[in-house]
């Protein structure tokens, strides 16, 4: 039997079970004053590692089709079918979501990409009782729309008391070739950034590591607390099987595509022989898991279940 708690901030946990949390529309509205009428349902995943608290956040959904030629653009196409139909598949469509990470450290509270629309993040941290203006540091995995757009809200900073945190060769790049999205949401936030490098502390706990290849500054996120480790991969990969069984297969939103290859290997490669949990920003929700060995080149997602219960 599990004994309910509520936390400082008021936000409902059960034992040290990973929470899935939908908020009513009204709730909401009243968290989100932005939020339209029809909100969008906020849900968050909440689980301990060591001191910190690490909450995934839903900012929505969406699908697209003929996904190999998002994630299979070399896949041989009978390959990319059989791939589909062994795990229970459809070949011709697919779906994602998008999850934004908040980690509650003993001295900040750190969100990790802002998504693609800042209400939708709103409505998910207030499932854990959290407000836009009580994060501290807002940090980016790289600078793709999806990822940053929830920068801003209504022409103003979403997260007002925040310091953005941009990885160096990733600010580097898109100042260089700036897309819509840059301009309108990071550039505003440049002033006030903290750029960091391959390797860097962020905060206690919190360290920065290179995976270059799907943009040229995408960065992964090692958090590490009382000897309990779980690493933030954003989009290293981006499809739970496509990406994960044939990380070879090249991907159309990787800017280049051989190194996206090599580094979504890398990184498959030491989840597995380190057995860390991951939280992936296009994994299922609540994009928590592990990586297992499949074969020569090959691996298999793991979605977490009951492994971070205390």
């Amino acid at each position: 039997m599990f004994k309910a708690r509520f936390n400082r901030r008021g936000a409902l946990a059960v034992g040290a079970l990973p929470l899935l949390l939908t908020v009513p529309a009204a709730r909401m509205a009243q968290a989100q004053d932005a939020a339209p009428a029809a909100a969008f349902a906020g849900r968050a995943n909440q689980i301990r590692l060591g001191s910190f608290e690490v909450t995934t956040l839903l900012g929505g959904t969406g699908d697209m089709p003929d996904p190999i030629q998002t994630f299979g653009l070399n896949a041989d196409p009978a390959e990319f079918e059989q791939v589909s139909a062994q795990n229970f598949i459809p070949n011709d469509r697919t779906g994602s979501g998008y999850t934004p990470t908040l980690v509650r450290t003993p001295e900040a509270l750190v969100l990790f990409d802002a998504g693609d629309n800042a209400a939708n993040i709103g409505a998910s941290m207030a499932a854990v009782g959290v407000m836009p203006e009580d994060i501290t540091h807002v940090v980016l995995t790289h600078m793709h729309g999806d990822h940053v757009r929830g920068l801003m809200a209504d022409g103003a900073p979403a997260y007002p008391n925040a310091q953005l945190i941009v990885p160096r060769l990733e600010n580097d790049y898109w100042a260089a070739n700036p897309g819509d999205a840059y301009t309108a949401n990071v550039v505003p936030l440049l002033d006030g950034a903290r750029q960091t490098d391959d390797g860097e502390e962020i905060v206690p706990g919190i360290t920065a590591e290179g995976a270059y290849g799907h943009t040229p500054g995408h960065t992964t996120y090692l958090l590490d607390s009382e000897g309990q480790k779980l690493l933030i991969t954003g989009d290293s990969f981006s499809h739970y099987v496509y990406s994960v069984e044939r990380p070879d297969w090249q991907v159309r939103f990787d800017i280049d595509k051989v190194k996206g290859a090599e580094a979504r290997a890398k990184v498959l490669a030491r989840l597995a022989e380190e057995r860390l949990p991951f939280i992936g920003y296009h994994m299922p929700f609540p994009a928590l898991g592990f990586i297992a060995p499949n074969g020569e080149n090959s691996f298999r997602y793991v979605p977490a279940t009951y492994q971070f219960t205390r």
